[in-house]
């Protein structure tokens, strides 16, 4: 064994993709990670909309 060892172990940091749709118009607007095992619940906040050009709630989507 050698004196400067790897002794970290990797941790996996699991992200999924999500699209974000505004609550108005329907557009997808956004796409955006998040940690599933932080956040399981269905994220919304708020974030501007270029086709209604104005800031709305946007919604995950699947």
């Amino acid at each position: 064994m050698t004196p400067k060892a790897n002794i970290y172990m990797e941790v996996e940091v699991v992200r999924v993709r999500i699209t974000l749709a505004c609550t108005e118009c329907k557009q997808r607007n956004y796409n955006m990670t998040k940690e599933k095992k932080n956040h399981p619940e269905r994220m919304e906040t708020k974030k501007y909309c270029r086709f209604c050009k104005t800031h709305t709630m946007h919604k995950e989507t699947k």
